[in-house]
């Protein structure tokens, strides 16, 4: 099992960015699929997760309305577009295979797979 995070970069506040999430050696579709964000210091926090098809959709206060997670099974892909950045969202963000997903999304002991990060870096 494998997930390959990447899109991350340095972007000036008010930006946008578009993650995207690679898996492979499973069956992707079978699986709900969490974006996470961790600080240097801080623990790692749920920012969004999708269901196997798109059909539920979970959203941190903190990026609702001004996010968006779909997915493409097709190529086994989840994206997570964020819009309006500021250099709160400045983080390593991870993209994690659930297990299962509900009332438990913000869960990290939920997820049994994770990729390797990309950093987010929102600054003037």
């Amino acid at each position: 099992v494998q997930l390959q995070a990447s899109g991350g970069g340095s972007v000036q506040p008010g930006g946008s960015v578009k993650l995207s999430c690679v898996g492979s050696g499973f069956d992707f579709s079978w699986y709900g699929i969490g974006w996470f964000r961790q600080v240097s210091g801080k623990e790692r926090e749920a920012v969004a997760s999708v269901s196997t098809s798109n059909g539920v959709k979970y959203y941190a206060d903190s990026v609702k309305g001004r996010s968006t997670i779909f997915r493409d099974n097709a190529k086994n892909a989840v994206y997570l577009q964020m819009n309006s950045l500021t250099p709160d969202d400045t983080a390593v963000y991870y993209c994690g295979r659930a297990f299962s997903l509900g009332n438990n999304w913000r869960d990290l002991n939920n997820y049994h797979y994770w990729g390797q990060g990309t950093l987010v870096t929102v600054s003037s």
